[in-house]
């Protein structure tokens, strides 16, 4: 039975706060270091809503904001809105209110991440400096040992929001968006409204977009007007990439054969 309080609101436990604040503070630096995908945002709301007991919401939560951020990346050391964190806290938040209300408080707290990510990266100038001066001195395992001291910084600009959201619940972040001058908020949500458009277009110019302009065509127009999900157009893809590599390869084979045959003839 889920323990709930005076006011019929769900209770957090003090051990799923301990491991959800020990996720938060391990998923940046596993990006750095082993990379299994801790700091992807569906599988950051999937494990908060496991431990929650509330598994479905997460992976939908997380799998929308995954959506909104692909294509989107550090690209030159630039600091993004953190979708992980925006997961786990839109995932704990999703417990006394509507998934629709999780996201939304979700989004605006992943683009405030970004001034913590800020924060963390100054904090680690003191270590990098500390580094370079332990290498010209050729005491390369103190050296070494900043970058393990370089993990704190991020870990904590994670771990501590994550902490005081699950601990104080969503009042705390009302009374910190108080704070905020409403410009600001503004930006914020128009920020928000082009991050997936320009995490699309990113994700677009590394793809062949124009050799393939028919087949992302066909994809919008079942999207918009066949009203097919997404996963029914990914099956459809899946279908005519296999047409487009048996096809290929048999072209290849018949191209083989008639120039192996006019090499006989020579």
């Amino acid at each position: 039975m889920v323990p709930k309080d005076r006011k019929g609101e769900v209770m957090i436990q003090p051990w799923q706060i301990a491991l959800i604040t020990l996720y938060a503070f391990i998923q940046p630096n596993e990006t750095r270091s082993f990379n299994i995908g801790l700091s992807m945002p569906i599988l950051a709301g999937w494990f908060t809503g496991l431990l929650l007991g509330n598994p479905q919401t997460g992976l939908m939560l997380g799998g929308t904001l995954q959506l909104m951020t692909l294509g989107v990346n550090t690209y030159g050391g630039t600091s993004i809105p953190n979708t992980t964190v925006g997961a786990i806290v839109g995932t704990a938040l999703s417990l006394n209110s509507t998934p629709e209300l999780a996201l939304g408080i979700a989004i605006p707290v992943a683009l405030l991440m970004i001034q913590l990510d800020i924060l963390a990266r100054y904090a680690n100038i003191f270590f990098l400096h500390r580094a370079d001066h332990f290498i010209s001195e050729r005491n390369y395992d103190k050296a070494a040992f900043q970058n393990v001291l370089g993990m704190i910084a991020p870990g904590l600009s994670r771990a501590v929001p994550v902490f005081l959201v699950l601990c104080f619940g969503q009042p705390f972040i009302e009374v910190v968006m108080g704070w905020i001058p409403q410009w600001f908020m503004t930006g914020l949500q128009v920020a928000g409204g082009v991050i997936p458009v320009v995490g699309i277009c990113i994700l677009l110019n590394y793809l062949p977009t124009i050799s393939k302009l028919p087949f992302l065509i066909l994809g919008f127009l079942m999207a918009a007007y066949l009203k097919i999900p997404l996963i029914g157009i990914a099956g459809f893809g899946l279908v005519i990439t296999l047409l487009d590599f048996m096809y290929s390869r048999q072209a290849d084979q018949r191209w083989a054969a008639i120039k192996t045959g006019g090499d006989l003839d020579e």
